[in-house]
């Protein structure tokens, strides 16, 4: 399983690219990259767009060395980024994407080990919930990588996919809350 940590945005509600915000327990960004390489993952891809240079800097040094993707068009929403992550393991030799956002700030690694036990079939597609109701990290199993590729458009990310398929959800109510943050902590 590889992870996917979605970084690009301006943070525009944050007022600062969420990418580059800290809170008492460190950055979020490295702190995104850690939880899913402990989880599980065996290479985590960050996708960047806004302030790209100043977030990469951030990575220097970060556990197990993350692959770096720059979304050139961030600023088109999360679709962009999630495309541009998305191609980026078109020499993934893996089945499985699991999928995650820099602002979930109380994420551990044991939500994304729990979600990453679906990985049984490519045909898979789950994702955490949170008291069941549907977040993050989604566990994307190759099979469904061209149809969330296509459909990723505007702020929607896999979304529009997602809705239209059979998705496992994992309960991790009691790991998480699953809440993404768009306000200075």
């Amino acid at each position: 399983m590889e992870g996917l940590l979605l970084a690009a945005g301006a943070g525009s509600r944050m007022g600062t690219p969420k990418a580059l915000v800290s809170d008492e327990r460190g950055s979020w960004l490295l702190r995104g990259v850690r939880n899913l390489f402990e989880g599980g993952c065996t290479r985590v891809t960050v996708v960047l767009g806004a302030e790209a240079e100043q977030a990469g800097a951030l990575l220097d040094g970060a556990p197990g060395e993350p692959r770096i993707v720059v979304a050139a068009d961030w600023a088109e929403g999360m679709g962009a980024s999630l495309r541009v992550g998305m191609r980026a393991f078109a020499d993934s030799t893996d089945g499985f994407i699991l999928l995650s956002l820099v602002d979930l700030a109380d994420l551990v690694p044991e939500v994304v080990a729990r979600v990453g036990r679906s990985a049984r079939s490519p045909h898979v597609l789950a994702r955490a919930s949170y008291d069941g109701v549907p977040g993050h990290p989604v566990l994307l199993g190759r099979d469904h990588w061209p149809g969330v590729l296509e459909s990723a458009q505007g702020d929607q990310g896999a979304r529009a996919y997602l809705a239209l398929h059979d998705v496992e959800l994992v309960e991790c109510g009691d790991l998480a809350t699953g809440r993404d943050v768009d306000t200075r902590p």
